[in-house]
């Protein structure tokens, strides 16, 4: 099952486990059952201090295993082969059995103890879902320090039957104690302030005591990272608050034009940008959304208020709040998402193996969504509102290379059919002939591009008649010692690469307002 390059890494890891792991498997005669005892055969031929036994507990998804440590009371279970992204998630989950320290900040770790009553969690999962990992790897951490956190990992597309049951069209899905409990990624911290109830109002208090910033960073993605280091090298008081740190780029997989870096992906990119930003010293501040901005007054302070009633001040402002799928707001959109209507494929298309599913957008986005499903789908229907797809010729040549794909150009979507609970199909217009047609399916796929995130600054900034703040040179606003930078602006071309020249020069700016006032 593991090769041997693997097999040395995780021997090396292994011997930083401090206590015995007993993993209890449930199994069947299948296939997946087979791999199954093979993997955990190869974890433990790697360690003394792992042990394999399997149960006929008839209760237990099969097939399945759980990890404890004798004398303990550890909840945590696998439903399905922990592989591809998922499979960190499982050496981290031994780690922490065996006794590894965990790697949280030691007052996160008092609040998952401190934690009272009891908690089933259940995360539906893919493992082509790149969001997946850092939801299970959360709840798995939570369990193995507090006994009172029960949590399995469930393989979606090898559980087929629970997934129609529960009526999930999206991954990750989290339940607690039986009932839907989230959807999307989500970190510890976030988990914690969903379940402790206190959480908020005490990070409130705590974030609004903090002293003003020189600078105070809106935003952490490619402009707000880069915005933050340049303004760090600076020696001056540096603080970033983001609502998710990467944005837009966590959900971005095959990054090509990355300069100097021939490939790579979104969450590899976005975990570089966390490191490098760590380095320097910079006010971190995960997992808060801001809701307004209160320009400057006689104490020369800018006052930016947090969806949490937390307000943070600052001699100057980056706002880098990036940019959203953008919605197609035709009838059941909003009603069927999640539940069929998805902006994810990478995330969600393994949820409709051997099923037919549409991709709205014929722009490059669009175009690679539809490629990767029809390797996955029963067959792929995309659809374009204008006359012809505007995707690269590369992507379009690959596209209609694809036996499964049916291009349905000149067509505008007017609504997404349901039965009531998921989506059903999806009605388009003919634009040439004004002809309505139906499309049978299981899953719409949105690709449509982005809409900038400047909702909470309407009434604080000015912005073009797209949304985007409107920005000179420098990266400056119309409010005097505001700064924009990236997706959420007026500059053109939204890219990575440019999002980050963005970022540094905003903070130049915003440095140049500081020694200039």
């Amino acid at each position: 099952m593991l090769d041997a390059n693997i097999k040395t890494q995780l021997k090396a890891y292994f011997d930083k486990l401090t206590q015995p792991i007993e993993i209890t498997a449930s199994v069947d005669g299948s296939d997946k059952s087979r791999e199954l005892l093979e993997l955990l055969d190869d974890l433990k031929s790697l360690s003394s201090r792992i042990t394999v036994q399997q149960s006929d507990d008839d209760t237990q998804r099969k097939p399945s295993f759980s990890l404890n440590s004798p004398g303990k009371n550890i909840g945590i279970r696998f439903a399905g082969l922990p592989m591809g992204h998922e499979f960190t998630s499982l050496v981290l989950a031994l780690l922490q059995v065996g006794g590894h320290p965990p790697k949280a900040e030691p007052e996160v770790i008092e609040q998952i103890r401190n934690l009272e009553g009891e908690f089933n969690f259940e995360t539906y999962i893919s493992l082509s879902c790149h969001n997946c990992p850092e939801v299970v790897q959360a709840i798995n951490l939570m369990a193995a320090i507090n006994p009172n956190i029960r949590h399995v990992m469930i393989d979606g597309s090898l559980f087929q039957k629970e997934v129609d049951e529960r009526k999930i069209m999206a991954v990750p899905t989290i339940f607690l104690n039986g009932q839907e409990f989230g959807h999307g990624r989500m970190g510890v911290q976030e988990i914690l302030n969903k379940i402790d109830t206190g959480a908020i109002k005490k990070e409130a208090e705590k974030l609004s005591s903090k002293e003003p910033f020189d600078v105070l960073i809106i935003g952490g993605g490619p402009a707000g990272a880069s915005a933050a280091i340049y303004s760090a090298r600076k020696g001056i008081r540096t603080g970033i608050v983001a609502e998710r740190f990467g944005g837009q780029v966590m959900d971005t997989m095959a990054i090509e034009n990355f300069i100097s870096v021939k490939e790579t992906d979104g969450p590899k990119l976005v975990t570089a940008l966390e490191e490098h930003v760590k380095s320097y010293d910079v006010d971190i501040m995960n997992l808060q959304r801001a809701s307004g901005l209160v320009p400057a007054n006689g104490n020369g302070l800018t006052e930016v208020q947090l969806e949490s009633g937390a307000i943070l001040k600052a001699k100057s402002v980056i706002i880098s709040t990036g940019a959203r799928w953008r919605e197609i707001n035709v009838p059941g959109e909003t009603e069927y998402r999640g539940r069929g209507v998805a902006y994810c494929p990478h995330c969600d298309g393994p949820l409709f193996k051997g099923r037919s599913v549409a991709v709205i957008g014929g722009g490059n986005s669009g175009v690679e969504a539809a490629i990767d499903l029809a390797g996955i789908v029963k067959d792929v229907t995309l659809i374009e509102f204008n006359g012809e797809l505007r995707a690269d010729a590369v992507l379009q040549k690959k596209l209609f290379s694809l036996p499964n794909v049916t291009v349905i150009t000149g067509a505008q979507t007017t609504e997404i059919n349901g039965d009531g609970e998921k989506v059903n199909g999806l009605t388009y217009t003919n634009r040439q002939t004004g002809e309505s047609h139906r499309v049978d399916l299981a899953a719409v796929f949105i690709q449509i591009g982005l809409v900038p995130n400047t909702d909470w600054i309407k009434d604080s900034v000015a912005l073009s008649k797209f949304g985007e703040i409107e920005v000179d040179a420098k990266g400056q606003t119309s409010v005097d010692g505001v700064f924009a930078a990236g997706d959420v602006t007026t500059v053109p071309f939204k890219q990575i690469i440019i999002a980050m020249g963005e970022g540094s020069k905003a903070a130049l700016g915003a440095f140049e307002h500081l020694i200039r006032h």
